[in-house]
């Protein structure tokens, strides 16, 4: 079976311990970023839910604010949101290349666009639990927890599950810019020395961690809505 695989991929048999090193890398900035992401993301989404016009706690101006910078991070290309933040993450990370340096850029990069969909799956919820919560008594902080975040719960597993799988494709491209992970294994013998089976083995990785995230999402967003 090995001088098998030796004979398919004799590059990738050459350079599994980096690409196993690779691979961790990948999945450090996976589980890392997305969990500062949806720190972030949850926070800015119930802000933007509940100060938008009508909201619980409207606030126009704090609305608009939020809601431009959003759109301006989401706006923008990430290859060029990475050079654009070099002078941000130097300061934040020490450096601008390799793992460290791609968390900032991909942190700007996933939280407004996750930002984006938990705020959809909050404006979905009914605006009459809302009224019926607040007539009986409950604070605003309540409704939030018992009635914004709790009914949402299959919208949010779904934002989730979509985040993940758009962060899977920036940290390859953060690869692009020596940002570590698969994307910069890919790139360095996959295309820049043009060894094929380098680059079909981590695309068959990416597109198995892409299928695995989207059957897990499907499977909780489907049991959290029974």
């Amino acid at each position: 079976m090995v001088e098998l695989l030796k004979m398919l991929m004799p590059n990738v048999m050459e350079r599994l311990s980096e690409l196993w090193t690779s691979l961790v890398q990948s999945l450090y900035l996976i589980v890392f970023v997305g969990i500062v992401s949806f720190v972030f993301g949850i926070f800015f989404a119930v802000v933007l839910t509940v100060s938008r016009k009508g909201g619980l706690m409207e606030n126009i101006p704090l609305w608009t604010v939020l809601d431009k910078l959003i759109n301006f991070f989401r706006s923008v290309p990430f290859i060029i949101l990475i050079a654009l933040l070099i002078p941000l993450t130097r300061a934040i990370a020490g450096t601008a290349i390799g793992v460290k340096g791609a968390i900032p850029p991909l942190i700007f990069g996933t939280a407004p666009f996750f930002s984006r969909q938990l705020e959809n799956a909050l404006a979905e919820v009914d605006s009459g639990s809302v009224e019926a919560a607040s007539s009986m008594g409950i604070g605003n902080v309540g409704i939030i927890f018992r009635v914004y975040l709790r009914e949402s719960v299959p919208g949010i597993i779904r934002g989730i599950t979509i985040t993940l799988i758009s962060l899977i494709g920036l940290t390859a491209m953060a690869g692009a810019v020596g940002g570590g992970g698969l994307g910069d294994f890919a790139i360095r013998y996959g295309y820049q020395r043009y060894q094929t089976d380098i680059t079909i083995v981590t695309v068959i990785i990416l597109i198995l961690m892409v299928s695995l995230i989207q059957a897990a999402g499907n499977y909780f967003a489907k049991k959290a809505s029974h």
